[in-house]
């Protein structure tokens, strides 16, 4: 027995089995969990929290295994609702997850000492344990040699030796683990003193008889060390006996420290001696420690000029790849949706079933698949990062800077990312273990201008700002563009403090990271990482996305009577047809076909005005005219939500000039300067131009941003958040801009 395998109901022992993975960061506890599960695990989100949930089901033996890999930890000292959860599933207190039957604690061999503290109170839990030394490796690159067999004997518990990313061992796990399911509860080893543990039940027993309040052993003693931490925090919040609680803790706490076992001190002092203790003897390192080859690197990659250097090279080729190489990976993507949609209008006569699957469904599906290149290139960068072990230095290069902002400096890369694509970016601050830190991120992170917003800005930049030289080289519109893609990036600053202080407030914590070793990155775990990124992305948000776009089809189609837009699209493919098969006649049947198109167009204008998205406009009307803005540039915001270009597109349609106009058609240009008020004034003018561009700079138009808010946040109320606050900004924005502009233009 060694490999998963399938085995026919018969033969599968009854009660499934639970095991959780639990680790320190960087110590390849999810390689290892993906090369146990073999890739099949089911993702999801714990409920009420930001936590990933991934579960593998597995049969050993002839045994069926749930293996739950939990969130990378340095300890079971929960400080937030996300920390907490790690500490529920193991106690078998986490909805969704059933009560955990054994646990594997997959440490790093090259740093036992400092791994072990994670193990150490794992085993308070009582549960079947296995350890596993990963990295053997990095261990033996270092000339540290580690005694496998002596540690299981003075742990008492089974040791296995692996290299995940090469899939080293792997088998010898599985029937580790498949032999620990069996075994029965263990009795924690007593490290604290006699007066902690007579404290922690005199605790539980007071808890239990006179607050009806039923706790586990393990939680009483994390109650007495962690001051403040998330389990006293929900105890002394949501019971009527809070305050009481809280002052038998800290009398609890004062009896401690008058024996001398004052917390929280007293715990790393135990547990580190404990760790010294089972190593004396079984861990051999090299008589002196030579500078390694990740210090000669880090001298030059953290260096604080040659560093940021380095750091500003690899962001400007990821900033390249999102915005530009993947640029023809999206062309083919728009290319297939285009001969899709071909298809589908060679077989089926215009109509609401052809409108629905072309403009809404296909439409749908390829606004999803069309932001897959970018998430995928961003991920395949930032796991290579990762796991070569760059990107911990590039925290540390950016905390400085990032600090002022309130942030970590694990926050710089997916706000720069964003300035391609929000989604990518706001998916990429999973790299942030903070939670404070990662949602500011994320509800920030919309606020930079990607590439969506840019065929608006050259659009109105070409139509209305003059092509003028403002010295030392500098045009205009290049000044305007460069303006475009700032603002989000200054606001932001503000906004990122404004979050802190209101929502998510405390101390920002002090920037404590470790610094793992350089090695080659495993195209394995690479691929690993993108895969399952890209998946969570079309599996999760891009249903929501999908499901929006069909909402807006349905805005812009009904109500109206379609027939003669139908039997004109019917004409203008005959009249093709004609023209493709008799040349002769070639000059009367272009005028007729730009005759029938011309129509056409005005038929499609007046059926989205007389749409619910073209009732809606005339509604907000009154709402966008202090911004400079008539019913038909308000109905193209609010079409504009699927994606922020669809505006484009939107204002052709309702100008009576077709849905296939970019930002570089002149009739469109022409079209927009030639529009008027009912009063005969303009309607668009440089103020109005720059209303709109900075509307558009902060508004939360980006229903696939918004989903993927929800995906990451685990809540609607984030999203719902950033689109009420970015709409408010972005209008603001908008009506200043415009009331300054009409006094100085």
């Amino acid at each position: 027995m060694s490999k998963s395998q399938t085995s026919s109901p018969e033969t599968v022992k009854p009660n499934r089995k639970t095991v959780a993975l639990i680790g320190n960061p960087n110590t390849g506890k999810s390689t290892l969990f993906n090369a146990l599960s073999g890739m099949k695990a089911r993702t999801g989100n714990y409920p009420g929290v930001t936590v990933e949930k991934k579960v593998g089901k597995v049969v050993w033996n002839h045994r069926e295994i749930d293996l739950v890999d939990l969130p990378g930890t340095y300890s079971l000292s929960p400080r937030s609702p996300d920390e907490l959860v790690s500490v529920d599933v193991l106690l078998g207190r986490q909805e969704g997850v059933t009560a955990v039957d054994a646990v594997v604690c997959i440490v790093d061999a090259s740093n036992l000492e400092r791994n072990l503290y994670l193990v150490s109170q794992s085993l308070d839990l009582g549960l079947p344990t296995v350890v596993v030394l990963n990295m053997m490796d990095v261990a033996r690159s270092k000339g540290i040699s580690v005694d496998a067999e002596e540690l299981a004997k003075r742990l008492k518990l089974p040791v296995i030796t692996t290299e995940a990313h090469r899939r080293k061992n792997v088998d010898i796990v599985k029937q580790a683990i498949a032999d620990s399911v069996e075994r029965p509860l263990r009795t924690p080893e007593s490290l604290f003193p006699d007066e902690f543990y007579a404290e922690a039940g005199q605790l539980r027993d007071s808890l239990r008889t006179h607050k009806d309040i039923d706790i586990p052993q393990f939680l009483a003693q994390r109650l007495l060390i962690d001051r403040g931490g998330q389990i006293e925090q929900e105890l002394t919040d949501s019971s009527a006996a809070g305050q009481q609680i809280r002052s038998d803790l800290e009398a609890a706490r004062e009896r401690l420290a008058a024996a001398n076992c004052r917390v929280p001190a007293i715990e790393a002092r135990v547990r580190y001696g404990w760790a010294r203790e089972i190593l004396d003897g079984v861990v051999t390192h090299p008589a002196e420690r030579s500078a390694s080859k990740s210090d000669a690197l880090d001298r030059f990659l953290t260096h604080r000029v040659f560093g940021l250097f380095v750091f500003a090279a690899l962001m400007m080729l990821v900033f390249q790849t999102i915005y530009t190489w993947a640029g023809p990976l999206m062309d083919q993507i728009e290319t297939g949706q285009g001969f899709v949609t071909g298809l589908v209008e060679g077989v089926l006569q215009p109509g609401p079933l052809r409108s629905l699957l072309v403009d809404g469904i296909i439409a749908g599906v390829g606004g999803v698949l069309i932001f897959l290149p970018q998430i995928c290139l961003l991920f395949l960068f930032i796991a290579t990062l990762e796991d070569c072990g760059y990107m911990s230095r590039a925290a540390f290069l950016m905390d400085r800077f990032m600090a002022k902002l309130g942030l970590s400096g694990k926050s710089f890369v997916p706000l720069m990312s964003s300035f391609a694509c929000a989604v990518p970016g706001v998916m990429a601050t999973r790299v942030i273990e903070s939670r404070r830190d990662r949602f500011v991120t994320i509800l920030v992170a919309p606020l930079m201008s990607c590439s969506a917003r840019l065929p608006v800005y050259l659009l109105l930049i070409k139509a209305f700002i003059p092509e003028q030289t403002l010295g030392l080289g500098l045009g205009l519109q290049g000044t305007v563009l460069f303006l475009m893609y700032a603002i989000g990036a200054l606001v932001a600053i503000p906004v990122a403090w404004g979050l802190k202080k209101i929502f998510f407030p405390g101390e920002t914590p002090h920037f404590v990271m470790e610094l793992p070793s350089y090695k080659v990155p495993s195209a394995r775990v690479v691929f690993d990482r993108v895969y399952d990124r890209g998946k969570a992305f079309v599996v999760r948000a891009g249903t929501l996305i999908f499901a929006t776009t069909i909402v807006i089809w349905a805005l812009g189609y009904y109500p109206g009577d379609h027939s003669k837009q139908y039997e004109l699209q019917r004409s203008i493919v005959a009249t093709e047809t004609i023209l493709e098969s008799n040349p002769d006649n070639a000059e009367l049947m272009k005028v007729t076909l730009e005759d029938l198109e011309n129509e056409y167009h005005t038929v499609s204008s007046e059926l989205i005005a007389g749409s619910a998205l073209g009732q809606m406009g005339h509604a907000i009307e009154p709402a966008v005219k202090p911004l400079g803005w008539d019913w038909r540039i308000g109905v193209g915001a609010i079409a504009s939500f699927p994606a922020r270009e669809v505006i484009i597109s939107t204002l052709g349609t309702i100008y009576s000039l077709g849905g296939d106009v970019d930002e570089e058609s002149e009739g469109l240009m022409g079209a927009l300067r030639t529009s008027k008020w009912p009063d005969g004034t303009n309607v668009f003018n440089i103020p109005v131009a720059l209303s709109i561009m900075v509307f558009f700079a902060l508004c939360a138009q980006c229903a696939a941003t918004l989903m993927v808010i929800k995906r990451e946040t685990n809540s609607w109320r984030w999203p719902i958040f950033s689109f009420v606050y970015m709409t408010v900004l972005a209008y603001i924005g908008a009506f200043i801009t415009y009331q300054v502009g009409r006094l100085w233009l």
